[in-house]
């Protein structure tokens, strides 16, 4: 019996809960699967990412197990010292 899902005809916007996800493998220019609607990491440290709009930023000293809204296209070695980087869509 497949499961019951009472907000199937909603739109999925930014603001709505997370509905998949994927491992990254930090990667200098390599593009993700998919631009994510958020991040987060299980080991804190620095994450070097390129914006869906292209912008290079590294994010000093993230926290584990926090989400963070940012809209990723890339995440880079170099600069990069968290670890158990998660996409999530």
């Amino acid at each position: 019996m497949p499961i019951s899902d009472s907000f199937h005809d909603y739109a999925t916007g930014l603001s709505s809960p997370v509905q998949g996800g994927f491992d990254i493998t930090p990667a200098d220019g390599a593009d993700l699967a998919e631009v994510t609607r958020a991040l987060m990491v299980s080991g804190a440290g620095d994450l070097a990412v390129i914006l869906k709009n292209g912008d290079a930023i590294t994010l000093p000293g993230l926290t584990p197990g926090v989400i963070y809204p940012i809209r990723a296209a890339q995440v880079a070695a170099t600069g990069t010292t968290a670890t158990g980087i998660k996409g999530l869509i």
